[in-house]
């Protein structure tokens, strides 16, 4: 009997960084961990950017959402402050964004090797806790796949086939979208239940128990008589 979670997420998005480290968390907590199956699924917060487009995060904020680029390093400075309590480096300023569809396509490659959590980690790390640029660059993303373990022919390979596994991202993308997904981090619980956004570990635990509970459904007693017991049997008293 297993629990499957499914997680819809973007290497640009901060509360995917943020709600796996939560979800992580009400993992650890949960009686029947070893028998939940966590896959992750692809989705670009913004498909229409060229594979080799990279820009600076604080002044991309800025101009999506009309605000100062004060304000917007100040709203980067309240998710690093959440990060940082959830014990996550959080890297403020440099950082930049870009088109995450290699990274994705990547990340299939990963989960067909069985070790996808390794390489979606490393890619959060390179992208929110390392200094150096991440998108726009092949080269950086090989070395990123290679720190994780990864064959480095391997990687490049995948990388200079554009077809590689391009088929299983626009699937797990199309599928988002007839799920209702409008944005990540999107949880989906054996097909059953949805958790949007980076909720606290305690939602995330709660749909666990309650996905687990569905497995497990309680026996409806018809009626009762004499039995055996762990105490052993009732002896029977005579008049």
């Amino acid at each position: 009997m297993a629990v499957q979670v499914e997680i819809w997420t973007d290497i640009n998005c901060p509360f995917c960084y943020l709600g796996k480290r939560r979800f992580e968390e009400a993992l650890a907590g949960f009686a029947h961990r070893d028998a939940v199956e966590v896959v992750h699924r692809s989705f670009e917060l913004d498909p229409t950017l060229d594979h080799g487009h990279s820009d600076a995060v604080i002044p991309h904020i800025a101009e999506k959402y009309g605000i100062s680029e004060a304000q917007a390093a100040a709203n980067e400075r309240g998710i690093g402050a959440q990060a940082e309590a959830m014990g996550l480096t959080y890297r403020i300023e440099g950082r930049d964004f870009g088109s995450s569809f290699d990274m994705h396509r990547l990340l299939h490659f990963a989960l067909a090797q069985g070790r996808q959590e390794a390489l979606l980690d490393a890619l959060y790390a390179a992208n929110f806790a390392d200094e150096r640029p991440l998108f726009g660059d092949t080269e950086r993303l090989v070395q990123v796949a290679a720190g994780a373990g990864f064959d480095e022919a391997e990687v490049r390979a995948v990388l200079a086939d554009p077809d590689a596994y391009a088929d299983a991202v626009r699937a797990d993308e199309a599928e988002a979208g007839r799920l209702g997904a409008r944005g990540v981090p999107f949880f989906v619980i054996d097909r059953k239940y949805g958790v949007s956004g980076a909720q606290q570990p305690e939602v995330f635990a709660q749909a666990l128990e309650r996905a687990w509970g569905d497995h497990a459904p309680e026996i409806e007693v018809l009626g009762e008589a004499e039995a055996c017991g762990p105490d052993g049997c009732a002896v029977p008293q005579r008049d």
